[in-house]
């Protein structure tokens, strides 16, 4: 049967976009090293009709289909033994930017730092950012509903994404590519889709939304007394700057301690070792905001400062460094930007991605130390936040691979009285499906798996992820 597939796919794309063998083996595993496998063959499509004639294939032959980007996901979303990797890296084209409208039409194998790039020739942004953007694909970070730094101002993935074009499991192709801000015509089918993790279709296409680029940055690292400080300074600078704060990004005493022994060469933030700093960024798209004064500074540094001093003379900033040039913003950045490296760089790293209500971040973590304290005293939280939208990436260094389950229930008994989620923005691939079946409400769990049947019925679209048995 596998001949025959492989002889079907070659003569749809190709020869050469059909790789098996040791060809195939940078798609046989995923970023972080924890999942590997052997898959058919990754298949190459550079179009939609392509990417429909390797479903048909694939319906009817019943032969899983795992839909892989960049491949830079931490839930071992793309794992794939057996199973045809359908690569979408070659439909990379934008194909068209619409500046009066504010969109850009692209296709799922565009890297976000190319869309950055081109955005940004129109002066435009398109504001979704991480670490990874370098090599992370729009069909990846809209098939895992991407957060990013900047949430807090601009929304999660879902909400920069007017339309999409995908093709179901059985290969028909499905048409929202529509560049409306507002459509009440039946169910809103491409929300289903983003975040669905390739499980019910596969995104080739999408209509995304732009905004106006900044002008000019004011970036910097704070040392405040606590998170409840924090939170205040968060409020201020929102009401100063009329909630133009882009970023606020949470790195303790223990994250920048664990950057600092996996980067022995760069240099700490601070002389001083801080319980708690804080990554500050203000964006100023109004000329008043952004345009420099006589002393050559912009408004929207001024704003940050005069909030900096505030709080400073009340005691609750403790120190803090305000980005005078670019490559000092760059540096700010480059700490937080490390943090999936620095998290998983233990053997017996507990990666949890949780979300909690805003004012409940501090309660998190006090009562997850207490609870470390009980059940692994020699583990090690490395833990970064978006603090601004209440993400908590609270990996855990347990003291070995037999304490990481019980570290991980843990973290969802925590997360859960709180009122939280055991997955805030990296989805559910593999790595939480034990979470899903503990955790996830059993209706809800149902009506997942109806529609998921009801699109999928086969059940060929990346088999075993989302849905737990």
């Amino acid at each position: 049967m596998s001949d025959t597939i492989l002889t079907a796919l070659r003569a749809a794309l190709g020869d050469a976009q059909v790789l098996t063998g040791a060809d195939a083996e940078p798609w046989s595993r995923d970023w972080s090293g924890q999942y590997r496998w052997t898959p058919l063959c990754v298949a190459r499509p550079v179009s939609t009709q392509e990417v429909s004639a390797v479903m048909r294939i694939a319906h009817e032959t019943a032969t899983p289909v795992v839909p892989v980007g960049g491949n830079t996901g931490l839930a071992g979303g793309t794992s794939g033994e057996g199973a045809i990797m359908l690569s979408l890296a070659r439909m990379n084209r934008i194909r068209e930017i619409r500046p009066q409208a504010r969109i850009a039409v692209v296709e799922a194998g565009v890297v976000l730092s190319t869309l950055h790039d081109a955005a940004a020739a129109q002066d435009l942004l398109f504001p979704l950012t991480f670490g990874a953007r370098g090599s992370t694909m729009v069909g990846g970070f809209l098939s895992t509903n991407a957060g990013g730094s900047n949430v807090l101002r601009y929304g999660n993935t879902r909400d920069l994404v007017l339309g999409i074009e995908a093709v179901l499991a059985d290969g028909r192709v499905m048409d929202l590519m529509g560049a409306l801000h507002k459509d009440n015509s039946g169910l809103n089918l491409k929300h289903l889709l983003i975040g669905a993790e390739g499980t019910l279709a596969v995104i080739t296409g999408a209509v995304l939304k732009l905004v106006p680029r900044p002008r000019a940055y004011a970036t910097a690292m704070v040392a405040v007394g606590g998170l409840d400080a924090a939170l205040s300074l968060l409020n201020a600078l929102q009401a100063a700057t009329g909630g133009a704060v882009e970023a606020f990004e949470y790195m303790p005493r223990g994250y920048l301690e664990a950057w600092g022994a996996h980067f022995p060469d760069r240099r700490p933030p601070f002389d001083t070792a801080y319980e708690v700093s804080v990554l500050v960024e203000v964006g100023a798209i109004a000329a008043r905001d952004a345009e420099p004064g006589p002393d050559g500074t912009a408004p929207v540094m001024d704003h940050l400062e005069d909030v900096l001093n505030a709080f400073a003379a009340r005691g609750e900033v403790l120190d803090a460094i305000v980005a005078q040039t670019e490559s000092q913003r760059a540096e700010m950045w480059t700490r937080r930007e490390a943090a999936g490296e620095v998290s998983l760089s233990s053997p017996f790293a507990v990666n949890n991605d949780i979300a909690v209500p805003l004012d409940k971040v501090a309660v998190f973590l006090e009562r997850m130390d207490a609870r470390l304290s009980q059940l692994d005293p020699a583990a090690r939280p490395v833990v970064v936040s978006h603090l601004g939208d209440g993400n908590v990436h609270y990996a855990v260094w347990a003291s070995g691979r037999d304490m990481m389950a019980p570290v991980m229930e843990a973290v969802e008994d925590e997360v859960l009285a709180l009122g939280g989620s055991f997955s805030a923005e990296h989805g559910i691939g593999l790595t939480k499906l034990p979470s899903m079946a503990r955790r996830k409400d059993k209706v809800a769990l149902a009506a997942m798996q109806a529609i998921k049947t009801a699109l999928d019925p086969k059940g060929i679209l990346n088999p075993g992820k989302v849905y737990p048995e």
